[in-house]
């Protein structure tokens, strides 16, 4: 048996989630077009059809500037991964000299001996002529053994990139039983959920200060009760959130919902409220409660 962890790792919105749920064949990380979705470390668990190789993928934050001490929290979690993984799987959309992002990571990982794989996603969008620019920047670096250019999206050349991945690992020992893809809790998993619709309805100058706490999940063979309250910084947010005769938060709703029943296999009812805690991504106790302290 041969084992191991991967960390995934690049700026904002590049498409690391995206990645890993294509690796997967399975969502276990929540996906938008805004920057900084993920917040956490989730884990994905990937074991070959056969058997014989088992990783765990740990999709990271996107590395930023940290803001506030949520940010704080993120930076941390990823820096944290590096040090723990086996291999490293770096993400770009772009070349060096679109902005000083990849940079700044670059020069985190020539301090790690750690294996590096580099994929430049999004080939899906990218003029052929750019691409070739962009691989070749990078491939002058010799930094990188491995390059490759992917659509996570679409699943192109992932499959190549897992294959390099699996003759990283080492023996070691079957984690996970093989029929499991996250070790990730439902609740923190519906939190997820519930936290991309909004993030999907909302405009740009609100998601970054919401967050969901799940205060009721009970389960029963033929129901599972759900009831979630989706936190924001400012008064104007919540009618934001809300939305005209609620339809907004009624849209959320809907949209979370068909889509943990599709989850757990069962029907859901779910209700949702909206509370405002101002600068909560500022309060070592706000970031406790939903789970963004003492992670790492």
């Amino acid at each position: 048996m041969k084992s191991g962890f991967v960390g995934i790792i690049g700026r904002p919105n590049v498409g690391k989630s995206t990645l890993l749920n294509a690796i997967l064949g399975e969502k276990v990380a929540i996906t938008t077009d805004k920057p900084q979705t993920t917040r956490n470390t989730i884990r994905g668990i990937y074991t070959k059809d056969g058997g014989g190789v088992q990783i765990i993928f740990i999709d990271t934050p996107g590395f930023h500037k940290p803001r506030n001490k949520l940010g704080g929290f993120m930076d941390g979690a990823v820096r944290n991964t590096l040090k723990e993984v086996d291999a490293i799987i770096f993400i770009v959309d772009g070349g060096l000299s679109e902005g000083g992002g990849d940079k700044y990571i670059l020069e985190l990982l020539s301090g790690v001996d750690t294996p590096k794989v580099l994929a430049i996603n999004k080939i899906d969008l990218i003029d052929p002529d750019k691409f070739q620019g962009i691989y070749e920047e990078y491939e002058n670096l010799g930094a990188f053994p491995h390059i490759f250019g992917i659509s996570a999206l679409e699943g192109k050349n992932v499959p190549e990139l897992l294959e390099t991945i699996e003759g990283f690992m080492k023996p070691g020992p079957m984690y996970f039983p093989d029929d499991i893809v996250t070790d990730q809790p439902m609740r923190f998993i519906t939190a997820e959920l519930i936290r991309e619709k909004v993030l999907m309805y909302l405009d740009e100058e609100v998601p970054h200060g919401v967050a969901v706490e799940i205060e009721k999940f009970s389960e029963s063979e033929k129901l599972t009760e759900i009831g979630a309250v989706i936190y924001c910084e400012k008064k104007s947010h919540k009618g934001i959130i809300i939305g005209k005769g609620g339809r907004k938060l009624k849209g959320v709703g809907k949209a979370a919902r068909v889509e943990i029943e599709a989850l757990f296999g069962a029907k859901v009812y779910l209700e949702l409220w909206v509370k405002v805690k101002e600068n909560w991504r500022d309060s070592d106790h706000a970031l406790s409660n939903f789970g963004y302290s003492d992670r790492y």
